[in-house]
């Protein structure tokens, strides 16, 4: 059986090309076996309840960004375990597409997936996982932050801006292995 073999033109691009189709087939994979109502608690994956998980880090995740909010200054209250409300009125509620499980997975389906050593993967994806869930927070404190004097800009910075945001970091710790951390010509000589 032969490896697949891309075009000379595209050789330069291998790597960005196979960055790409992990992202997108870990992406569909989410998106066909974790199903839930977005304003809904309840998790499934291929009919497993997983929602505890999901709404233990939504709790989680809705105090961290409370804490940070009012560390940085803002009157704002955390009703029930999920809803962020400024003293004006303004709320966001998150529900467990906010958790960060996604962009995790994502990432460690990246770096599992991709060419290096077990050995640095071993380090490298908790490291990783250290990023995507800082950068979690500081995603979710930013959207509620910005949305207090402009509600409407919620819909932008949740689904546009932030969004594409995340998936840069990820593109950039994924920059990170295979420049630095993999050791590519040990790698690319077996």
């Amino acid at each position: 059986m032969s490896k697949f073999k891309l075009p000379k033109k595209l050789i330069p691009l291998e790597g960005i090309i196979y960055f790409f189709v992990i992202l997108l087939v870990a992406h569909f994979f989410w998106k066909f076996t974790m199903l839930g109502d977005e304003s809904d608690a309840i998790v499934t994956f291929f009919g497993m309840d997983l929602s505890a998980g999901f709404n233990m880090m939504v709790d989680h995740v809705s105090r961290m960004v409370y804490n940070v909010l009012l560390f940085m200054g803002y009157d704002v209250q955390l009703e029930g375990t999920n809803i962020l409300r400024h003293d004006n009125g303004v709320a966001v509620k998150i529900v467990w597409a906010c958790a960060g499980y996604k962009q995790a997975y994502i990432f460690t389906s990246i770096i599992a997936f991709y060419k290096g050593p077990f050995v640095k993967k071993l380090w490298f994806i908790p490291a990783g996982l250290v990023v995507v869930y800082l950068f979690n927070i500081f995603r979710i404190v930013m959207i509620v932050a910005s949305i207090k004097e402009n509600p409407n800009s919620f819909e932008f910075l949740h689904e546009g801006l932030y969004k594409y945001l995340y998936y840069a970091v990820i593109f950039l710790m994924w920059v990170l292995w295979e420049e630095k951390i993999r050791g590519k010509k040990k790698v690319d000589s077996e």
